[in-house]
């Protein structure tokens, strides 16, 4: 006796040709296009952590972390070819390898423990206050470095390239220094005010002439700022040079007076640190920027115009009115830079060496950070700590302090080269689109049906 045939489609495990296990995977199948419970409200945990991880990798910021990882992993190389413990334990290393490994890590270490004491936190200090002064340190020398990194990446957000910092860093400390020393019978505020306003719009101004050339004419911004950064310099050193314009008084030195100290910028925790409020003035550079970018309609119009500008003409935002915007924001930022120096940390007199490659060292910082004002923060808190490190390194393990420097320079050059930073980390290429999968149903019944 046969038993009841049952008809064609109603029971999917008896369908004729498919096994067990392929009748169930259909059945999911068909409740998750029915919208059964058994197919929408069942989590798919791993696709998700697969989706999680697929962003992780393929994020610039992964790519600015593999090269920074990969500048200090050239950095411990430097120091151990620099080293001579470990250039003369590996004069006989077939004899006796774990001299050589112990010299290098006693070489790699211990310069990267200076760094850190140099920059963080002081293990070794008798006290509380000289155990956090080297973070102070960080703090003071990232001051100018977020400052001036906020105005190269707005302008990169833009699609422009602000080579100028330092054009602009000049001429914003003369302007901020001049009203620091030159005006008198100002209370403290005010004077300080005054300083920083007319540092920051003197930045602006010089930024301006770039905006307007590119906007007019179309010259290419790189060529003016950098020739402009020629101008500013060899300006700021005649004024520096001649009686009654900056140069001191009764003074042949080409260096300016000390800044009065009713436009000096106070000490944030106090006279036993450098740290001054030029770095709170930072920070709400760093939360203008971003609100600028991401909640404004001139943001939105900056950041159209770096995309695509002939489609942002389209949509009627004028081009080249948001060009000479953007550089004057960003020679602004430039220039609270430069006067952050003149008024916080040299105060003694300034000469044509104050912007100290801070001009250049916020194109590292502005690309480290990806253009983002958060990243800026922290990629030029990263570049304090180099600096303010650099030198306990060479002086507690007499490490050369460019090391650090060839270190900021690799992190420029593979920041510069993404696939390069993929390539050796093995990340997945974020522009190549991945062919969409078929489902594993219709697999299944296609290969059955083969």
């Amino acid at each position: 006796m046969s038993a009841p045939e049952s008809s064609p489609g109603s029971n999917p495990e008896q369908e004729p040709g498919l096994d067990p296990g392929t009748a169930e995977e259909l059945e999911q199948e068909r409740a998750r296009e029915l919208g059964s419970p058994a197919g929408e409200d069942m989590p798919d945990t791993e696709s998700r952590l697969a989706k999680a991880l697929q962003q992780t990798m393929t994020s610039p910021w992964t790519v600015s972390v593999g090269a920074v990882l990969l500048a200090v992993l050239a950095g411990s190389v430097m120091i151990a070819f620099t080293d001579e413990e470990v250039k003369a334990a590996s004069g006989y290393f077939f004899a006796r390898p774990g001299d050589t490994f112990v010299a290098l890590g006693q070489a790699i270490g211990g310069a990267y423990s200076a760094l850190f004491r140099g920059s963080v936190v002081n293990v070794q200090a008798p006290d509380f206050v000289t155990a956090i002064r080297p973070l102070t340190e960080t703090l003071s020398y990232a001051t100018p470095l977020i400052a001036a990194g906020l105005g190269v990446a707005l302008a990169f957000r833009a699609g422009l390239f602000n080579i100028g910092g330092q054009g602009q860093m000049l001429v914003a400390a003369a302007a901020a220094g001049w009203v620091g020393f030159g005006v008198s019978g100002v209370p403290f505020p005010l004077h300080l005010l005054l300083a920083v306003v007319a540092g920051i719009a003197a930045g602006a101004v010089w930024a301006g002439i770039a905006g307007v050339l590119k906007a007019r004419t179309g010259a290419h911004e790189v060529i003016v700022t950098i020739m402009l950064n020629y101008v500013a310099y060899y300006l700021i050193s005649y004024f520096l040079a001649t009686p009654g314009l900056l140069q001191a008084p009764g003074s042949s030195n080409p260096k300016t007076p000390p800044t009065a100290e009713s436009a000096q910028l106070p000490n944030l925790l106090g006279d036993r640190f450098n740290l001054t409020w030029g770095f709170v003035l930072a920070v709400l550079a760093v939360v203008g920027v971003w609100w600028l970018l991401n909640r404004s309609s001139t943001g939105f119009a900056f950041r159209a115009v770096g995309e695509n500008p002939r489609a942002a003409r389209v949509a009627g935002i004028d081009t080249g009115r948001a060009t000479v915007n953007v550089m004057l924001v960003a020679g602004g930022l430039v220039g609270l830079a430069g006067a952050s120096q003149v008024l916080g940390a040299v105060t003694t007199g300034f000469s044509s060496d104050i912007d100290a490659g801070i001009g250049f060292d916020a194109i590292t910082v502005a690309l480290l950070g990806g253009s983002n004002p958060w990243g800026v923060l922290a990629a030029g808190i990263l570049f304090g700590a180099f600096k303010a490190g650099g030198t306990t390194m060479q002086a507690a393990e007499g490490v050369p302090s460019d090391i650090v420097l060839v270190v900021q320079s690799l992190i420029v050059l593979f920041i510069a080269a993404p696939p390069l930073v993929r390539a050796i980390f093995r990340l997945p290429d974020p522009n190549r689109r991945r062919a969409p999968k078929k489902p594993k149903a219709a697999r299944n019944q296609k290969e059955a049906a083969a």
